[in-house]
C-alpha cells in the first residue's frame, strides 16, 4: 500500500466520540483566542509576560484588551488538557480490549508527540504545549494502570500541590509587583527573520519552557480528571447530574476569574490563569457535552468544530504558524505596524485564522481520513511499534 492510499484510507472501525471531537475543536480554536494576544504584542511572549497591555495604551483600551484576554485566558488550555486525558484513557481501553501491553507502544507515541513539540517550539511558537503534554501523557499512561480510587487520590494530591505552588507565587508577585517595562532595544519579533527567531527561542529556552514545568501538577490533575469524567459518563445521558454540577461550578468561578483578569494586576492574571480558569473549563466541558446531547453533533457549527477536533494537532500547529505570519516581522509584521489599532487588528486576525483553519480542515477531511500531521505521526508510530508486533507474532507461533 502506498503513502497516498494510507492517507486516504477509511477511518478505523472503532467509533469515535463525536462530542469529544467537538470539545477538541472548541479547545483548539479557544487556545488561539489566548495565543493571538501573544502574537499581536509588539514584544511577543516576552512582552506579554512583562506587560500584557503595552505601555502607552489608553486606560479604556487597556481595560478592553484585558477583558477580551480574560474570556479565553487559561480556560481552553485546561479544556484541551481534559480532552487529552480522555484520549489517553481511550487508547488505554483499546489496548486492553486488543490484549496489548500497556503503556507499551503509547510511550513511543508520547516520544513522537514530544518531537512534534520540539519542532513547533523552535520553528513556530515558544508557548508550545505539546512537549508538556507528551511528558504528562507518558506519566498518566502508567497511572491509568492503578485503581480508579488511587487515581482520584492522585488528582487531589496533584491539585493540592499545584494550589500551594501557585498561591505562593501569586502572593510573591502581589507583594513585589514588577514595573511592567519592556526590554530595551528593538523587538526580535519585529526585526528577526524566521530562522533568527528560531535561534532566539533556543537562546531563551529556560524562560520559555518555564510554564510547562510550573503547571506540571495541574496538567497531571487535569489529564486524570478528564479520564475520570469520561468513565463517569460525562458525554452520556446518565451523566446529567454530573454535568449540571460542573456547569454550576464553572458559572460560579467565571465572574471571579473575569474580575481577576481585568482588575487583578499581575497577581490576578496568575490566579485567573492557573487557579480559576481550570474550574471554568470544567463547566465549559459540561456545557459542550450537554449541548451535544440535546442538539446533536450534525449541525453546521458542530460539524465544523468536529472537523477541527479530528485534525487537532495539524490545526494547532497551522494556526500558530499563521499567527506568526500575520504579526511577526518575518511575515506581515502587524504587531508593530498596526500597534495603534491592536484590538480590532487582533480580533480580525483571530477571526481570519479561525476561518482558514476551519475551511482547510473541512476540505482536507472531504478527501482524507487523517490530518497531515496526524498521518505523519501515525506512520511513525506504526514504524516504531513493528518490532513489538513481530515479537507478539513470534510468541504466538511458539505456543
Amino acid at each position: 500500500m502506498n503513502d497516498a492510499s494510507v492517507l486516504s484510507a477509511p477511518a478505523p472501525s472503532r467509533p469515535r466520540i463525536d462530542s469529544l471531537d467537538v470539545v477538541r475543536g472548541v479547545a483548539i480554536v479557544g487556545t488561539l483566542g489566548t495565543n493571538i494576544w501573544v502574537f499581536s504584542h509588539p514584544w511577543g511572549l516576552v512582552g506579554l509576560l512583562a506587560s500584557p497591555v503595552p505601555p502607552g495604551t489608553g486606560e479604556a483600551e487597556g481595560v478592553t484588551q484585558l477583558a477580551l484576554m480574560a474570556l479565553a485566558q487559561g480556560k481552553f488550555l485546561a479544556l484541551l488538557s481534559l480532552a487529552f486525558g480522555m484520549g489517553v484513557l481511550i487508547q488505554h481501553d483499546a489496548a486492553q480490549r486488543a490484549g496489548r501491553r500497556w503503556p507499551g507502544r503509547y510511550l513511543w507515541r508520547s516520544a513522537l508527540l514530544f518531537l512534534d513539540g520540539v519542532v513547533n517550539y523552535i520553528l513556530i511558537a515558544e508557548f508550545d504545549v505539546l512537549m508538556g503534554y507528551a511528558v504528562t501523557g507518558a506519566i498518566v499512561a502508567w497511572l491509568l494502570i492503578t485503581r480508579p480510587r488511587t487515581q482520584r487520590v492522585m488528582i487531589a494530591v496533584f491539585g493540592a500541590l499545584h494550589l500551594v505552588l501557585i498561591t505562593g507565587i501569586v502572593a510573591l508577585v502581589a507583594l513585589n509587583p514588577s514595573s511592567g517595562s519592556l526590554p530595551p532595544g528593538p523587538s526580535p519579533y519585529a526585526t528577526n527573520s524566521f530562522l533568527e527567531l528560531a535561534a532566539f527561542r533556543l537562546d531563551n529556552v529556560v524562560l520559555f519552557r518555564a510554564e510547562p514545568v510550573l503547571i506540571g501538577f495541574l496538567t497531571l490533575a487535569m489529564f486524570l480528571i478528564g479520564a475520570t469524567l469520561l468513565r463517569a459518563g460525562i458525554f452520556a445521558a446518565e451523566g446529567r447530574r454530573l454535568r449540571r454540577r460542573l456547569m454550576i461550578l464553572g458559572a460560579v468561578a467565571f465572574p471571579v476569574d473575569f474580575a481577576l483578569g481585568v482588575a487583578g494586576g499581575q497577581a490576578g492574571l496568575l490566579a485567573e490563569r492557573y487557579i480559576l480558569a481550570p474550574l471554568v473549563a470544567l463547566g465549559l466541558l459540561a456545557l459542550i457535552a450537554e449541548l451535544c446531547l440535546r442538539r446533536g453533533t450534525e449541525g453546521w457549527v458542530a460539524q465544523r468544530t468536529r472537523e477541527v477536533g479530528r485534525v487537532a494537532l495539524s490545526a494547532y500547529m497551522l494556526q500558530n504558524l499563521l499567527g506568526g505570519a500575520l504579526f511577526y516581522g518575518w511575515g506581515l509584521g502587524l504587531a508593530q505596524t498596526a500597534a495603534a489599532w491592536r484590538i480590532p487588528v487582533t480580533v480580525a486576525g483571530f477571526v481570519a485564522i479561525t476561518a482558514v483553519v476551519v475551511l482547510l480542515a473541512h476540505l482536507w477531511l472531504r478527501r482524507f481520513a487523517l490530518g497531515p500531521v496526524e498521518w505523519l505521526w501515525k506512520r511513525a508510530a506504526n514504524i516504531g511499534s513493528r518490532p513489538a508486533a513481530r515479537d507478539t507474532a513470534r510468541t504466538a507461533q511458539g505456543r
